[in-house]
């Protein structure tokens, strides 16, 4: 119980100084809120990589992530945290985000509990956050980069060439950690095969939702591939 307390304390403490590097670029170094969003995007997946490692009870990331849910949701009320929430467009992201990993968290926990599902519990929770993490970001700033075959999508412009970038990266991505996690028993063309659907349906996610909901849709997209393949 006591090692547990002081991982949520180290955890809460990466997490703030996160926010307050993002705060300190976006307010004395007038970066961009474009670009200090996407370090907080990035960043809070990468830290959340060790909640399985930290973490083995739900409550404790339920608590994590339902804490700065809270705080995301006082900063959008009373304007602070403008490093994340200072854009000119409605996006639900910040709230999804930790909604995500709480569900994807729960999942990994239930097969490891249960020993259900042919790949390892640990894929259920890092491939689905991986792809949010990384893809996202990536594809937003290539569209950005190469604004080619521009699309709306609930007034969120979006590109073709953010959208091949997304694809590509979360192909790689499957890859690779299918390759570790997977069944043993899965075949190299299985294994490919998989990788691609999961990085297809993905971009499909992150194409087709607008407004930041695709911080849900993208990880709940991967993560019922993996249960139906399981």
């Amino acid at each position: 119980m006591k090692t547990d307390i002081v991982n949520v304390a180290v955890l809460t403490a990466a997490f703030l100084s996160l926010f307050g590097v993002a705060e300190f670029l976006y307010y004395k170094r007038k970066v961009k809120v474009e670009y200090t969003r996407k370090l907080v995007h990035i960043g809070t997946g990468l830290l959340t990589m060790l909640f399985p490692v930290m973490l083995g009870n739900h409550w404790l990331v339920l608590f994590l992530c339902g804490s700065f849910a809270l705080i995301i949701l006082a900063s959008l009320q009373y304007h602070f945290l403008q490093s994340v929430n200072g854009i000119d467009r409605k996006s639900h992201g910040s709230i999804a985000y930790p909604i995500a990993v709480y569900g994807c968290f729960w999942v990994y926990v239930y097969y490891k509990v249960h020993g259900l599902g042919a790949h390892q519990p640990s894929l259920y929770f890092y491939l689905p956050i991986l792809i949010l993490a990384l893809c996202d970001p990536i594809a937003a700033l290539m569209g950005k980069a190469f604004p080619v075959g521009r699309y709306s999508i609930s007034k969120d412009t979006k590109t073709v060439m953010g959208s091949m970038a997304f694809f590509v990266t979360a192909a790689l991505i499957s890859g690779c950690l299918l390759f570790f996690f997977a069944s043993g028993a899965m075949k190299f063309p299985i294994l490919i095969s998989l990788s691609f659907v999961i990085a297809l349906m993905a971009t499909a996610a992150e194409s087709l939702s607008g407004k930041g909901l695709d911080n849900l849709t993208i990880p709940a997209t991967v993560e019922l591939i993996l249960i139906a393949t399981a």
